[in-house]
């Protein structure tokens, strides 16, 4: 068929249909409108977070937790990160040195009342993510993006505690944040065209691949996974093999760099059992009932390598 006159305009298309297109597949645009990140939570994930938006974006990022311990100890971790990555030649002195002058820390929110995009990485709690989300809709500029790390629960939920849904979005990192090239990004109910674009442009000037989903539980990655990983915590359990031998097969039958067994160790059991829950209550469906094994490990405090032991010691 003939080519259309490019000077006829296409009625067929609203505004905000043209502003989703991108997100499936055309490449985004190249440039971010974010000046300043703010990460919440100073643990392995926000640290990760706070990294690769000094080291790639070339942001000035503001990290914030409860305690001076947390926030030194998130500084000495990303030194440790930076100064690896110089050893092996992936960043040089004077990036690694500008990317820590881009770092600091606050035990407070206020300190975020500047910053234009914030992402949140705590625990998966709905209690305290509310409460965070609700005190950040106070502090931060009008415009500003709110975003959540949370791996399973409901961002149309979490943007509840906010007078700004349609700027609250879901940006689901992988751990470890540095070495992972993902992220899922999740559009809440009310989450608009304009934060879903800004929020992949922030993701891709991180060095990050990202994907959609819908605001479903567990997402993409953690609805596919965490069955996964649960029904190998029924087949230990069950005495069916040894967990040498379930991560053995998985590893070498299937070639995935670990087994399932050794991955929620990586992840954390404690995370696991939270995402399995959210699963099970939201979905209904008896195929998401958490492994009693995996609670047992829970409840005694192996949650894994961060805690030194779980499936295995380390």
């Amino acid at each position: 068929p003939p080519h259309p006159d490019p000077r006829r305009r296409t009625p067929m298309l609203s505004s905000r249909r043209l502003l989703l297109l991108p997100l499936r597949g055309a490449p985004a645009r190249r440039g971010i409108s974010t000046t300043r990140l703010g990460v919440v939570g100073a643990g392995q994930m926000g640290t990760g977070i706070a990294i690769v938006g000094a080291v790639h974006a070339k942001l000035p990022v503001t990290i914030v937790d409860t305690t001076e311990e947390r926030c030194q100890g998130s500084l000495n971790f990303a030194k440790k990160i930076l100064a690896k990555d110089v050893s092996k030649g992936k960043l040089s002195e004077d990036d690694s040195n500008s990317a820590l002058e881009r770092l600091s820390t606050s035990t407070s929110l206020s300190s975020l009342s500047e910053a234009d995009f914030v992402i949140e990485a705590v625990n998966e709690n709905m209690q305290l993510k509310d409460k965070i989300f609700s005190e950040l809709d106070k502090i931060c500029p009008p415009n500003a993006i709110l975003a959540s790390n949370t791996s399973s629960i409901s961002i149309t939920q979490i943007a509840a505690s906010t007078s700004r849904p349609q700027n609250v979005v879901g940006m689901h990192f992988m751990n470890p944040v540095p070495v992972m090239k993902l992220i899922e990004l999740i559009s809440g109910l009310r989450t608009s065209p304009e934060t879903l674009a800004e929020t992949r442009a922030l993701g891709e000037a991180m060095g990050k691949v990202t994907t959609v989903s819908e605001d479903v539980p567990g997402f993409i990655a953690n609805r596919l996974l965490m069955p996964y990983i649960n029904e190998a915590c029924f087949v230990l359990g069950e005495g069916i093999a040894t967990k040498e031998d379930i991560d053995t097969t998985m590893k070498l039958g299937t070639n995935v760099p670990m087994g399932p067994l050794t991955l929620a160790d990586f992840i954390g059991l404690d995370t696991c059992l939270a995402i399995m829950e959210v699963l099970h209550t939201e979905l209904g469906d008896s195929k998401y009932r958490p492994a009693p094994l995996l609670k047992n490990y829970v409840k005694a405090g192996l949650l894994g390598k961060k805690s030194g032991e779980g499936f295995y010691k380390y």
